[in-house]
């Protein structure tokens, strides 16, 4: 499964009626037959759009005294209905030196969405320095197979805001304390709130998935209420007086409520940050009861494996708890491939590409895999549920007599090498 170098960039013109042509980056090939089973698209047309949520009344991160109003940009996408003159979305952002890319997608934008149906909420929720259409090619995915997705914005934690190295460290600030916030207000929201997709969403079987700082959130929100201390936050760079004050307000549980939700039913963690800072208590973290699924690299130099990932999956107290190993991959295993915009430099492609794996085969596992953990645990889907592996290693052959084990269900046979399963 390891494939070394990057995609063949190509672009994807459009003529406007305007006469101006635009072009968008198509960063995913026709999937061949060897793709894991579940990664091919589903039966349903897929719609995006982006809508704005505004939480009326939020700590302001800047001084944790007043109050502000916080608004939160979402790409949302949906089963919809798909007619003869619908347009093909592009996802348009800059990468973290600012520099402008247009991706092609597979969705239809504004396409309307079904009249009927009852479909679960999946949050995309990326990390610090990120964007909401980051995992563009899972929320496509998802909804083609019955989901609403929405991908999150995470307000002063965007490449767009983050533009220098004086924008982080008040960036940083924000994301430690609204992140599992901005999670569980946007499933309050999508209860509560009109929007594009009222009519189908089924917010009382809801997941998370969420990358680096995403995950570190989704961990909170679920249970694994924050362990800060002076000495941990002194330690991330945080002033001193700050650090005094700020466990006070950082310590809480459930995305600031007092008990957990009973409506999130499932929680996939891509790279988690927060385990080798000790950031979340133990103790909480033994009490999840939310199925979980972790996904990481060994070679994760961001959230560390042995005292990060695999730390948090072991503390993980869930009777569904599992973890799937991207063997010799690094930490960029949940984004999209890397655009022609962050070829230049080291900081730029090192948020996208990894030096072992492809990144679009990471994506299609992804998919594979990301389907059978929230059909399973989400749709109750019990045949889904086989999907998920009982033998920890990918390893067929046996060394001898040409002797082969079967592959991991959906697995084409000698095309899962290089991918562990752990579950408790």
């Amino acid at each position: 499964m390891i494939i070394r170098g990057l995609q063949l960039t190509i672009f994807v013109c459009t003529l406007l009626i305007s006469g101006i042509a635009t072009c968008a980056e198509q960063l995913y090939t026709n999937q061949p037959q060897v793709t894991p089973e579940l990664a091919f698209s589903g039966t349903y047309g897929v719609g995006v759009t982006t809508i704005t949520a505004t939480d009326s009344k939020r700590l302001n991160t800047a001084n944790f005294i007043t109050n502000i109003e916080r608004s939160l940009t979402l790409e949302v996408w949906y089963p919809a209905e798909i007619s003869a003159n619908a347009a093909l979305a592009t996802y348009k952002n800059v990468t973290r030196l600012q520099k402008l890319f247009e991706l092609q997608g597979a969705a239809y934008r504004d396409a309307p969405a079904l009249d009927e149906g009852s479909f679960p909420l999946i949050l995309l929720s990326h990390g610090f320095t990120g964007y909401r259409t980051q995992m563009f090619y899972l929320g496509e995915h998802l909804a083609s197979h019955g989901y609403v997705v929405v991908g999150i914005d995470h307000t002063h934690s965007t490449n767009a805001e983050i533009k220098s190295p004086d924008d982080r460290p008040a960036g940083f600030i924000s994301t430690l304390y609204n992140r599992a916030r901005d999670q569980q207000f946007l499933l309050d929201y999508f209860t509560e709130q009109q929007s594009p997709v009222a009519n189908i969403v089924d917010t009382d079987n809801a997941g998370i998935i969420g990358h680096s700082m995403g995950g570190f959130g989704a961990i909170n929100t679920i249970g694994g209420c924050y362990n800060f201390t002076y000495d941990m936050l002194k330690a991330l760079g945080t002033p001193a007086p700050l650090a005094l004050v700020m466990p006070l307000v950082l310590n809480s549980c459930y995305g600031g409520r007092k008990e957990a939700d009973p409506r999130w039913k499932a929680a996939q963690l891509f790279a988690p940050w927060g385990g080798e800072q000790g950031a979340h208590s133990a103790e909480a973290m033994n009490n999840i009861e939310v199925p979980t699924f972790y996904i990481a690299g060994d070679q994760d130099n961001t959230s560390g494996y042995q005292q990060g990932i695999k730390k948090l999956y072991d503390q993980t107290g869930s009777e569904h708890n599992y973890m799937l190993l991207f063997k010799n991959a690094r930490h960029n295993i949940g984004p999209h491939p890397a655009p022609a915009a962050s070829f230049a430099t080291d900081f730029e492609l090192g948020h996208y590409a990894d030096p072992s794996w492809d990144i679009e085969i990471i994506n299609r596992v992804i998919e594979h895999m990301s389907l059978a953990f929230l059909d399973c645990h989400i749709k109750n889907d019990a045949a889904r549920c086989d999907y998920l592996p009982v033998r920890q290693d990918t390893q067929q052959y046996e060394g001898a007599l040409n002797q082969h084990r079967d592959p991991w269900p959906g697995f084409k046979h000698l095309w899962g090498s290089g991918l562990q399963f752990y579950r408790k």
